[in-house]
This record gives C-alpha cells, sequence and structure tokens, in this order.
C-alpha cells in the first residue's frame, strides 16, 4: 500500500496543488488584483512543544493494565510546560474501549504488546493542551481498521490536528493567523512511508507552496539504549528496516520542511540544526504507563519548547528534562538527564556541530 501512495497518491496530490495555486493566481488576475496584494505578516516568534511517545494506559488483555487514578494526573507535573502555537507528541496507540487484537493471536495477551487507551482518555490529552499528534506509528494498527477510524473519529470531535495515515498522510490548518502544514511518518503498516524518502520530499514540497511553517514528524530507528546513537545508515531492528532518520530528515528539510520532530527508539538521540532548521532526532518516551520498560535511558525524555521565527528559522531550544518510574509515573527531573543527554549525544554524533548548550537547558547557536 505505502507503494501505492508513493506512486499514485502523491501524482495526484502534487496535480492537485499545482492545479490550485494556478486557480488562485488566475483568480486574482481576473480580479485585476495582482497590484495590490497585501503580504501577510505573521508573527515573529512561534513556540513549538514537542514530547515523544504517549500511552496514558490500556484496557488490553484488561483494565489491569490502566492507571489508578485512571490517567486524568497523567500531566500534571508537567502542565505548567505544555504551551505553545503547537504542543505535539506521538499517540503510541488508538483510542478503543473494547476489542481484541489479532498482532495478540497464538500469543499471551500478557506479552503481547497491543495497545487500546479508552475513548475517554482522549479528552485528558486535549486538556493538557495538546493540538498536533502523530498517529504514524506501529502502535496506532493494533487493533486494526477499528482501532484507527475510531481514533480519527475522536480526535476530529476533540479538534486535534494528526495525520501519518495513508488515508490520511498531512493536515493544513491555521492557528494565530499562521498556516501550518503537519505530517508524519513511519516505517510501519498503513502509515506514510518513512523509507521512500524521494516521495515524501515531494509531500513537503507540496505542502510547502501552501503553508508557512511545515513540519515533520517520523517514527523511525532502532529501540532501547543500544540505538541512542545517530548513525546516518538505515537502521535495522528485529529484522525490520526502521528507515535511515538522518538521510530523511536532511531529505524532508531539502524539499522544505521548517522543523523535523522524531520519536520511536524510546530513548533521548541528539539534535541538529540543518540549514537553519531543527531536528530532533528521538524525543523517547515521554508519558507512558504500563509495559513499556523505563528502565535506565528509556526513562528519561526531554520536553522540547522550541522557537523558531516566521520563516521557520531556528531561533533557540529549551529542554526540560523529566523522567519516568512505575511508582511515580512522569516527573520532573532535577538532574537535567535528558538535556545532557541530547547535548553529550549531539558531541559525538555531529561533531563539529553550531550549537552551544547552556544553563542546564537552553540550546542556542554559536555566534
Amino acid at each position: 500500500m505505502n507503494k501505492l501512495f508513493s506512486t499514485t497518491f502523491l501524482t495526484i496530490l502534487v496535480a492537485y496543488f499545482s492545479m490550485s495555486c494556478q486557480s488562485e493566481t488566475t483568480a486574482a488576475a481576473q480580479k485585476n488584483k495582482a497590484d495590490s496584494i497585501k503580504v501577510r505578516k505573521i508573527k515573529d516568534t512561534i513556540t513549538i512543544t514537542a514530547v515523544g511517545d504517549m500511552m496514558l494506559g490500556s484496557a488490553y488483555p484488561s483494565k489491569l493494565n490502566l492507571p489508578p487514578d485512571d490517567a486524568v494526573h497523567s500531566f500534571n507535573a508537567v502542565a505548567s510546560f505544555l504551551k505553545g502555537d503547537i504542543v505535539f507528541g506521538n499517540l503510541e496507540g488508538c483510542f478503543l474501549n473494547s476489542g481484541n487484537s489479532d498482532k495478540c493471536k497464538g500469543i499471551n495477551p500478557n506479552n503481547c504488546y497491543a495497545f487500546r487507551m479508552p475513548d475517554r482518555y482522549a479528552e485528558i490529552y486535549k486538556k493538557a493542551g495538546f493540538n498536533v499528534l502523530s498517529i504514524a506509528n506501529n502502535h496506532v494498527g493494533d487493533f486494526n481498521a477499528k482501532g484507527r477510524k475510531n481514533t480519527a473519529r475522536i480526535l476530529d470531535s476533540l479538534q486535534i490536528h494528526y495525520a501519518g495515515q495513508l488515508n490520511k498522510p498531512f493536515e493544513i490548518f491555521v492557528i494565530d493567523s499562521v498556516k501550518y502544514a503537519f505530517c508524519a511518518f513511519a516505517p510501519n503498516e498503513n502509515t506514510v512511508s518513512i523509507k521512500n524518502i524521494d516521495s515524501a520530499k515531494m509531500l513537503v514540497t507540496a505542502l510547502k507552496k501552501q503553508a508557512d511553517i511545515v513540519i515533520v514528524s517520523f517514527h523511525g530507528g532502532g529501540e532501547g539504549a543500544n540505538f541512542e546513537h545517530v548513525t546516518r545508515k538505515t537502521e535495522i531492528f528485529f529484522k525490520e528496516n526502521r528507515g535511515n532518520v538522518y538521510e530523511f530528515a536532511h531529505g524532508v528539510i531539502d524539499a522544505g520542511a521548517d522543523v523535523v520532530l522524531g520519536h520511536g527508539p524510546h530513548v533521548t538521540r541528539a539534535v541538529e540544526v540543518y540549514k537553519n532548521k531543527f531536528i530532533a532526532y528521538s524525543l523517547g518516551n515521554f508519558c507512558t504507563y504500563g509495559m513499556f520498560s523505563l528502565k535506565g535511558s528509556n526513562g528519561f525524555a526531554p520536553l522540547l519548547q522550541l522557537k523558531i521565527n516566521s520563516t521557520g528559522d531556528f531561533l533557540y531550544a529549551d529542554i526540560i528534562s523529566v523522567k519516568q518510574d512505575k511508582v511515580n509515573r512522569l516527573t520532573l527531573d532535577e538532574n537535567n538527564t535528558a538535556f545532557y543527554k541530547i547535548k553529550g549525544l549531539t558531541n559525538l554524533d555531529f561533531a563539529g556541530h553550531n550549537l552551544l548548550f547552556n544553563d542546564n537547558s537552553r540550546i542556542t547557536l554559536k555566534d
């Protein structure tokens, strides 16, 4: 299906955008307004707050995998930081009140990683401030089309923007007079493929013609502490091609992306500023309850507060470090572990980079 998407859908998509632009130009000419078109001014500084994987508790295989407070206090420790024009995260699972998972057939359900959050949990994300979510990952399809469709229905009802499935590869929307395009990629079934970089670039190029700011999300790379580094190569995990996240991120920025937000490895990775555009290669486990491993590096993550200008160029970023454990769940990390992990990995993976790491939290460009 991804091959069909890349060859047919994107061709139609690009043609559609081209026709749209042409008709707008023709209409303007017919109305003789070319000389009086005003340049639209958008805000000077845009705040994008971004986190990694989120799954607040799964009712499968039993309600014992739901948190004791029914997830309502999941984000209390970080509530004051979940602010911005865009508040983004990766929705690692679907919303669905009942049903079994085909992926668990023949497997003890207690040893099968299939996540379905109760429908009511969606409101918790909304109240926390999230307004953009990626649904391109390996868990949103755990309960097949029923789970995907119900998730889309609920997010639509809450007016939360989302993208990443083949039937919804992108969304264009306006917040505070800024026109955003958001698209999301993964190596998994029914998602827009991270592995077909040429198709990804075609989509981003088309979106950039329509929007002020293009935000790209990807779910890619190997998982766990052995996969903290950006290798610049195709990453294989359990014999599965998880994409070349470095080539992908650079490719979509070459095509017009302004921000690239990565997740999937369940650990924090390096960051980069390429052509004045910010890349986070993995934002780790942010708020994950139940069967997720939180040992070692898996238990620490960044809450990214990114500042860009009106043309999408990087200004600076603040990293609020958080941690999780099975008892205390999501809390602030006074040791700033995620910040120092990002600093160390960026120094190793991108030697000679143009970034400064200051004051236990801030990332700026070198003069």
